[in-house]
């Protein structure tokens, strides 16, 4: 007869990936929780370095564990992972920009979101945003949802106060948050949510560099005030592509005030400065329309007189008078990302804060100077 195959004559990696494994099992090791480094495995076990390698690869094929670059092995969630989720959209400006609603389409079309459902909630219209929030994020919280897709109060008097209550709120109920486009708050890292968006400071240095390319020296900036993180980080790659080729903005940005709720959005206190400027990169597509209408009539011809280029790839983009050259939004991408940030934040609680920015492709029409 023959003999039994025990684990003393298993290979050092598999006695070690069985030890582990109950470990796992047992409970010793929770679900979220971080694995010790290789490192301390090697010095507990006294096995070297590749077979305590081997024996996590073993795990992570199994599905017991997840490996994060940068941060380190976890314990995976599977029973969590095994139910299906419903993920509730707290989004203010939802069918008011023509940014969220593809990320939205984006988040219920992956191809994870197959067992899982969106709540797009409901609230009554008449009531001001901050007080729309704040009542979509009580019913999601009633509805005990596994987690909320964010985006961030702008403009709103109180927003920064009434995303810091959403936020709190959201936490205390023990609901995971993945922001959406922006940051709210500048909050210790181990407290900050998982963000997904578009790489602002990317698509802010190729717009300014496009029209560096194209002979232009004297380019300004313009975006609202007040804003959350988006337009300081666009801002910062406009000022670091000039930079680099060694320039400086054409115009003080305290001259010019942009206003996002007026239709007459975009006036200035220094004409001259203005009159002297080639090219503007706009924080959106928006105010690059504004600003092409408040020219033309004026005679300011675009792009002979002066270039635009916007930030986003709005719908009407390339409908405006002048078709506008902008920076793409990947937005249907940015949806699927927030859909997995949001699933490996449920199987794994315990991961460090995250920043997902997907880069911008630059769209070119007419309203640059270059052709197409």
């Amino acid at each position: 007869m023959a003999a039994k195959r025990t684990t003393v004559n298993a290979p050092k990696y598999q006695k070690l990936f069985e030890s582990l494994k109950a470990d796992i099992i047992s409970g010793r090791y929770k679900p979220g929780q971080k694995m010790p480094s290789e490192a301390a495995l090697v010095y507990k076990s006294g096995a070297s370095r590749i077979t305590v390698g081997r024996a996590i690869r073993e795990l992570q094929n199994l599905g017991l564990v997840e490996r994060m670059a940068g941060s380190g092995t976890y314990v995976r969630d599977v029973s969590r992972e095994q139910r299906p989720h419903l993920f509730g959209l707290l989004i203010p400006d939802l069918g008011e920009t023509e940014i969220f609603e593809p990320i939205c389409q984006g988040i219920a079309n992956a191809p994870e979101a197959t067992e899982h459902a969106l709540l797009w909630g409901h609230t009554d219209t008449h009531l001001s945003k901050t007080e729309q929030a704040w009542r979509l994020c009580q019913q999601y919280i009633g509805k005990n949802v596994s987690g909320v897709f964010f985006a961030a109060l702008e403009f709103e008097a109180e927003a920064e106060k009434v995303n810091r209550r959403i936020l709190n709120v959201l936490s205390q109920a023990g609901i995971a948050v993945v922001l959406l486009d922006r940051r709210s708050l500048k909050a210790p890292e181990r407290h900050r949510p998982d963000l997904v968006g578009i790489n602002n400071h990317q698509a802010g240095y190729i717009a300014t560099e496009h029209l560096i390319q194209l002979g232009c020296r004297r380019i300004g900036f313009l975006g609202y005030h007040g804003a959350l993180s988006t337009i300081a980080e666009r801002m910062a790659g406009y000022q670091d592509a000039l930079a680099a080729h060694g320039l400086r903005p054409a115009i003080d940005p305290t001259t010019v005030q942009v206003h996002p709720h007026k239709e007459q959005s975009v006036s200035w206190s220094s004409k001259s400065q203005i009159d002297s400027v080639e090219a503007f990169v706009c924080v959106n597509d928006r105010v690059a329309g504004q600003l092409m209408h408040l020219f033309l009539p004026r005679g300011i011809r675009i792009p002979e007189d002066v270039r635009l280029v916007g930030i986003d790839d709005v719908s009407y983009a390339s409908l405006l008078p002048v078709p506008l050259t902008t920076v793409r939004q990947p937005v249907r991408e940015i949806g699927e990302a927030a859909l997995r940030t949001m699933l490996d934040r449920l199987r794994t609680p315990r991961l460090p804060p995250r920043e997902v920015l997907l880069d911008g492709d630059l769209v070119i029409r007419k309203s640059c100077g270059a052709h197409p």
